[in-house]
């Protein structure tokens, strides 16, 4: 299918928001072989062809087939200074599209393979993207992800350190990871830390499970957000709830098309979704993996869903509405957004 240009270029000129990007899953493939080099890594491809044709994901068959591709990104993430560039160019690319607010999550436990604490690699983060702050005015924080196939005990460990560092650059909490045989409520106590200590939560759930993921993540850990949740429409009582707490899924279209998480652009259930009146926000999920940015998600909704640039307006406003931010900061940056938005689509 063509892009129409110009309405791809109004949409890239919006001011936007990226509520679910993993660090782990947005790295430069550039940077993936000078970080390589650098520290004599053996990576599964000797050209950049060839480490992009298989980190882009178009091939992959299942969830657990899309995160072997996270192997090859955590090898070069294990020393402070590759992760602190990894999260400023991050923030850079993000703003070369016009995001005003991006929140990266990560799993600090997955960057101690060489040694380093998940402290120091958190820190790196951090440095990151506050210098990508100050160079390119971009905003946002840091959501920390216990694993669901990792013993608890490291979720707890987590979540203390999400909450050490609460208004030091953390801004939520998380749980990733595998959805089949790794219950949300097996980590409920790391959750209850965190909501004691008022760390907002969202929680993968419903993209490669059913119902009761996103119920366990709502109901036992207390998620302010869903991360995915496409299966949410397999109990009806349950979306009302999701809906009427007005408690955001973070759609990730490309994504979900890529780990089979949906059958088809035409078979998921975002318009399904928008039309009942849930809160929706569209985000990258991986930018490598998934080969895509903000801009594109959302032409793709455009494109896929029979959209026009108001309803366009209206998820990426509906986006920072479940920022997770203060409110008097929040309603502000919506003012301000909104009427960025306004100007545009006069134009």
């Amino acid at each position: 299918m063509a892009v129409d240009q110009k309405i791809w270029d109004t949409i890239h000129g919006f001011p936007k928001i990226d509520l679910h990007c993993h660090l782990d899953g947005s790295v430069r493939p550039e940077t993936i072989m000078d970080l390589a080099k650098e520290h004599d890594i053996a990576l599964p491809y000797s050209s950049i062809e060839e480490l992009k044709a298989y980190m882009h994901c178009e091939n992959v068959v299942s969830l657990v087939d899309y995160l072997k591709r996270f192997d090859i990104t955590l090898a070069v993430m294990q020393e402070p200074n590759s992760i602190e560039r990894i999260a400023y160019e991050l923030c850079e690319d993000a703003a070369k599209e016009n995001i005003k607010w991006l929140e990266i999550r990560y799993s600090p436990i997955l960057h101690t393979q060489g040694g380093m604490k998940t402290m120091d690699n958190l820190e790196a983060v951090i440095r990151g993207t506050r210098k990508a702050e100050r160079e390119f005015g971009i905003s946002g924080g840091v959501i920390v992800s216990g694993m669901r196939s990792f013993d608890p005990m490291y979720s707890m460990e987590l979540a203390e350190l999400a909450v050490a560092y609460k208004n030091r650059g953390v801004i939520g909490f998380d749980l990733a990871g595998p959805e089949e045989n790794y219950p949300a409520k097996d980590h409920e106590e790391a959750f209850r830390l965190v909501l004691k200590n008022n760390v907002n939560i969202t929680i993968h759930a419903g993209e490669a499970y059913g119902p009761e993921s996103i119920h366990q993540a709502v109901h036992y850990c207390g998620a302010h957000r869903i991360g995915h949740g496409t299966h949410l429409p397999e109990d009806g009582g349950l979306m009302n709830y999701i809906n009427d707490h007005r408690i955001c899924l973070e759609i990730c279209l490309t994504s979900n098309l890529q780990t089979r998480s949906v059958p088809s652009i035409e078979k998921h259930p975002f318009k399904f979704f928008r039309d009942y009146g849930l809160r929706l926000s569209l985000n990258t999920d991986n930018r490598l993996m998934s080969n895509t940015t903000i801009t594109d998600e959302l032409y793709m909704a455009y494109e896929a869903f029979n959209l026009d640039l108001e309803d366009i307006k209206s998820i990426i406003i509906d986006g920072f509405k479940s920022a997770f931010i203060h409110h008097r900061e929040r309603t502000t940056m919506v003012k301000e957004v909104a009427t960025e938005l306004d100007k545009f689509i006069r134009l």
